[in-house]
């Protein structure tokens, strides 16, 4: 599941509305939504994501929280390491061998040193 498709389920667990009932109103078909919530679909369209924004009339920070989790909820990442050192390339290629192999935990621990890491790089740039 992608962050995008856990939050469009959770807005529907929360407004008690069914696949089949958002995928009528929506005019798709409930095997896609059921796909893009699974992450067996790309990332929604910037004007599919504004029409579940007004579907369940999301507002604000909520609207814009959505549009974030579709803009990193591509299931399907390329990575491209042309012009960066070997030592990329093979963490990269590191990454999409064992990524299944991580719990929620490790994912958790391997984000906050990449924050404190790029963080670190950017005060020193200022």
């Amino acid at each position: 599941m992608t962050p995008f498709g856990a939050k469009l389920r959770q807005l529907r667990d929360i407004r008690g509305v069914t696949l089949s009932q958002m995928a009528e109103e929506l005019d798709v078909s409930a095997a896609y939504l059921s796909a893009l919530e699974h992450g067996r679909r790309g990332r929604p369209t910037f004007a599919f994501t504004q029409r579940i924004i007004g579907y369940f009339n999301v507002i604000w920070d909520d609207a814009e929280e959505l549009q974030k989790l579709a803009a990193i909820s591509d299931p399907r990442v390329t990575l491209d390491t042309a012009g960066l050192s070997p030592k990329a390339t093979q963490f990269a290629n590191r990454i999409a061998r064992d990524i299944h192999r991580l719990d929620e935990a490790a994912l958790d621990e391997l984000d906050a040193v990449l924050d404190k890491r790029i963080e670190r790089k950017s005060r020193k740039a200022r």
